[in-house]
């Protein structure tokens, strides 16, 4: 059952999976035979401290008695005021509150607590661990699906093998605003190869096609980063399997697009979204004279939001979707 099930409330920032939920207990049970038990018709006599298959007047199923029960209680002593109630909770599942989060009450206090107690992030993290394949993996699988050009060519080759030592091939997912005013991270995957500071490299927007030379730049990466949170780690270089972020690329593409050190490489198949606009709006500036900072702000946006689509119609008007 590890990493078989988890839920919670994203709006309160919680999930359990049941791992975890199998860990609290573990002073008084087996966690694997625990584990066993929270899933399906497993009832638990408190009485016997027994298991069945079948339920009856002193017992109650494994995941309501283990799992769901322990976060009801929470929730009653919490948005119930019992404070001597909440006071035992928050000592008994080890929950420290920050000197600003003492006064709390109510909801306020109810998602402080879930989120220290069982944070959405780490249940995530656990959940990818178990089941996301690693990129070596799933590139012998997925390369025919993520790579435009023939299969059997040397990038191809070096994507579906995760091939450190083949040539470069990253494809840019996202633009990500930095602290100086209205440059990007280059934020994306290294396939193939690996992506080096000071390198020099082809920078192949969406709409470049094997041969010409439109949407098409060589150009040096300034610097690579990797990029934790709202930090960012400056590095040598990033092999294949990895994230990485670079700097210097992007006043040459718009949203993304692939990053090659083989002069015969296809684009890497460009990512396309579920969802379409639903919204248009149309935008103009106050004064006039502001026109020109209105086009650049619009771009910037395109530009740090993969969803948002910028268009400047013919007639002059200016469309956010």
């Amino acid at each position: 059952m590890m990493g078989k099930l988890n839920c919670g409330l994203q709006r309160k920032s919680y999930f359990v999976v049941l791992d975890d939920s199998a860990d609290l207990w573990n002073f008084c049970f087996q966690v694997d035979k625990l584990m066993r038990n929270l899933w399906g018709d497993r009832f638990f006599n408190l009485k016997t401290k027994k298991w069945s298959s079948s339920q009856d007047a002193d017992s109650k199923r494994g995941f309501v008695q283990f799992v769901l029960d322990p976060i009801f209680k929470v929730f009653d002593a919490v948005m119930n005021v019992k404070k001597d109630e909440t006071a035992k909770l928050l000592e008994k599942l080890n929950i420290k509150l920050a000197h600003d989060e003492k006064d709390l009450e109510g909801k306020p206090l109810m998602k402080v607590m879930m989120r220290k107690w069982l944070p959405a992030g780490d249940t995530m993290l656990q959940m990818i661990c178990i089941h996301l394949p690693s990129p070596v993996t799933a590139q012998k699988y997925r390369m025919e699906m993520l790579y435009e050009g023939p299969h059997d060519d040397e990038a191809a080759v070096a994507i579906k093998n995760c091939d450190p030592r083949g040539p470069l091939m990253m494809y840019v997912s996202k633009m990500v605003p930095t602290s100086d005013k209205g440059r990007f991270y280059a934020f994306g995957r290294v396939f193939s190869g690996k992506v080096a500071t000071g390198m020099k490299a082809r920078i192949q927007g969406p709409n470049y096609v094997p041969g010409k030379k439109e949407d098409l730049y060589e150009k040096t990466i300034q610097r690579t980063i990797l990029m934790m949170g709202r930090y960012v780690e400056p590095i040598e270089d990033i092999p294949s399997g990895n994230i990485a972020g670079l700097v210097g690329v992007d006043q040459y593409l718009v949203k993304g697009g692939t990053i090659t050190t083989f002069k015969d490489a296809h684009n890497l198949r460009v990512m396309k979204f579920s969802v379409s606009p639903v919204v248009r709006v149309a935008v103009e500036p106050k004064n006039a004279g502001d026109l020109p900072k209105l086009v650049e702000g619009l771009k910037r946006l395109a530009k740090s939001d993969p969803m948002v689509q910028c268009i400047f119609e013919e007639s002059g008007e200016h469309i956010i979707a």
